[in-house]
């Protein structure tokens, strides 16, 4: 990585060639606890107050999953970008085409025929107790629905590493204006904040308001939510300009502004935060929770959601960046296998909770459980798919 004085001129720093990078012990960190993030989340989801599907509840777990909800995929997104601009240069196209149907396409195709049919089917089953594997697979995979669950993630972010190459072709300039805010943001992480919820804003609020919050675009297994795919690219590719030149020299410096002010940036997330629990008091309380909503109400709530989404991103950053754990943590010894963990977590989840269902225990409990025990099991399951020959360049 091309390393500079902060004194060098940002439009040299913004130009400089991007060159292979190191491994970033702060961000693998949060992309692991990013990976954690997602098993809490489906480990409570059915727990919640509102829209529980276990007799279990507990209001708590909602804050868990609004926040969660908000901001985590989106945060992915952007940690997936950090580091394309550089792969894509550093490779032919052929070759960034081939890597990244064998990291995203392939595991994606495979996911969708197995792990998918063998989530859902813990559902089916509980509707159904008849209803054989056999039968429900083959119902999945023709008539449908085919549901992708979490998986999506994959086949959209193979999508915009596509498009970020064909991009890349037109110009490798592209970035340069974002980039430059991201050097500025070693001092002024302010600036690069605006910056992120501004764009954010202008993608992500006129699709909330045209198509709502519960529209998907489904094909098959292909999905993603109408209103956030904009959103999501918006991450993605402001990543892809923090990370295209002299990293080490902007917003994310562990030197920088922002790492040193992170209990600040906790109470500026929490304002939103409370600000979308106002909104939804209003919609329950005050609208009746109608269908649909109307547009000022998602104008209110939309904009909400990105300050925060902004926000917890920068916070989680600027505690990772501050940490000086010198390691192994737990985080480094889950990062190799973070990405299979991901993939293979979602049936080991949802076969846990049909098996805790009809166990009289606290929500709480249940939870508990059902978190540890994914963790473990993802974990095993995936180490034991690395140890098979090639599985780890897919892994």
């Amino acid at each position: 990585m091309t390393t500079m004085s902060h004194s060098a001129t940002i439009g040299a720093e913004a130009h400089a060639a991007p060159k292979s990078k190191s491994r970033n012990l702060s961000l693998d960190r949060a992309r692991t606890f990013l990976t954690l993030v997602v098993l809490l989340h489906h480990a409570v989801i059915p727990y919640t107050h509102f829209g529980h599907t276990d007799p279990a509840s507990f209001a708590g777990f909602d804050m868990i999953v609004l926040a969660t909800d908000s901001f985590f995929m989106a945060m992915f997104f952007f940690l997936s970008g950090l580091f394309t601009w550089p792969g894509i240069a550093r490779k032919a196209p052929s070759v960034f085409l081939r890597d990244r149907l064998l990291r995203l396409g392939l595991p994606f195709a495979i996911a969708a025929f197995t792990v998918i049919p063998l989530a859902y089917y813990a559902i089916a089953l509980r509707a159904e107790p008849e209803l054989t594997f056999a039968a429900f697979w083959w119902k999945t995979v023709t008539a449908g629905p085919w549901p992708s669950g979490p998986i999506w993630f994959v086949w959209v972010l193979l999508a915009f590493d596509l498009t970020a190459s064909l991009l890349y072709r037109v110009s490798a300039h592209l970035v340069d204006p974002v980039n430059r805010v991201s050097l500025r943001g070693f001092e002024q992480p302010a600036a690069f904040w605006l910056v992120l919820a501004a764009i954010s804003g202008l993608v992500y609020v006129p699709a909330l308001v045209c198509f709502g919050a519960n529209k998907w675009f489904e094909f098959g297994p292909f999905s993603v939510q109408a209103s956030r795919i904009l959103l999501y690219f918006s991450y993605f590719f402001i990543g892809a300009s923090v990370g295209s030149a002299n990293f080490d020299r902007g917003i994310l410096s562990a030197d920088g502004q922002l790492p040193k002010n992170r209990w600040l940036w906790l109470v500026v997330t929490l304002i939103p935060y409370g600000l979308m629990w106002g909104m939804i008091y209003i919609k329950r309380e005050i609208l009746g929770n109608p269908d649909p909503l109307p547009h000022w109400y998602h104008v209110f709530y939309g904009t909400f959601l990105v300050l925060f989404s902004a926000s917890i991103l920068f916070t989680i950053l600027a505690f990772f960046l501050h940490s000086k754990a010198p390691g192994p943590t737990l985080l480094d010894r889950m990062q190799a296998d973070a990405y299979g963990i991901f993939l293979v977590h979602y049936p080991i989840a949802l076969w846990i909770q049909y098996w805790l269902f009809d166990y009289t225990l606290p929500a709480i409990l249940k939870a508990a459980i059902g978190f540890v025990l994914t963790v473990i099991l993802s974990w095993g399951l995936t180490a034991a798919l690395r140890r098979i020959p090639g599985a780890s360049h897919v892994l």
